[in-house]
């Protein structure tokens, strides 16, 4: 089957992207561990010990990052729909977060700990429909932000990936009214023509 003109423009971008072979090279497994590296140095997201929730975290790039820097005394507990190769030091649990079943066991994982850090580079499968990828987006953006709120500690954070368009802004003001911090950050390795953009959420009001 002939590859189309956006999956040949996708593989072109994809060989030439540095940040793909400095994810090779560094032994990441997705170039997406720098994203979060990079707005660790920025926002200080991630310090020893601490309880981590890692959302979406197949293929395990940003756990990849965050079990070293919580260290021993630390948890890192990802989640995916998908499988995942398993990670040092990071507790795995395939379902889908929204479920009372994964719930459970996500709570379970943590042991009674407040997580300090939610973490989310979740984004839903794309149709094409601009309205209705939107919407769908901040759906997940909206049922994050509720796990994050009624789980994370007073002085804990949430890093959500996002896009802007419908929904958007009532989304930004649904979180403000929750959260006495909202942020908006584009790290460097977001691709220039993405619209994703990540939302840096702290203080719930509580």
């Amino acid at each position: 089957m002939a590859r189309s003109k956006s999956s040949k423009a996708w593989l072109r971008e994809h060989v030439t992207d540095p940040y793909v072979h400095r994810a090779k090279a560094e032994g990441y497994r997705s170039r997406a561990a720098f994203k979060l590296i990079e707005l660790d140095a920025k926002d200080r997201l991630l310090a020893a010990g601490q309880a981590v929730v890692d959302l979406g975290a197949t293929p395990g790039g940003w756990a990849q990052v965050a079990a070293p820097r919580v260290g021993p005394r630390g948890r890192v507990i990802a989640v995916d729909l998908l499988d995942m190769e398993p990670v040092a030091g990071v507790t795995f649990i395939q379902g889908d977060f929204s479920t009372d079943e994964t719930l459970a066991a996500i709570d379970a994982a943590l042991g009674g700990r407040p997580v300090d850090l939610v973490l989310s580079d979740m984004a839903p499968n794309m149709s094409g429909v601009n309205a209705s990828d939107a919407a769908r987006m901040v759906y997940l953006n909206e049922l994050t932000a509720d796990f994050a709120f009624e789980r994370m500690s007073a002085e804990g954070a949430l890093l959500m990936k996002t896009f802007q368009g419908q929904g958007f802004p009532e989304l930004m003001k649904a979180l403000r009214g929750r959260f006495g911090q909202v942020m908006s950050r584009k790290p460097d390795a977001s691709r220039d023509r993405s619209a994703e953009m990540y939302l840096l959420v702290r203080k719930p009001r509580r």
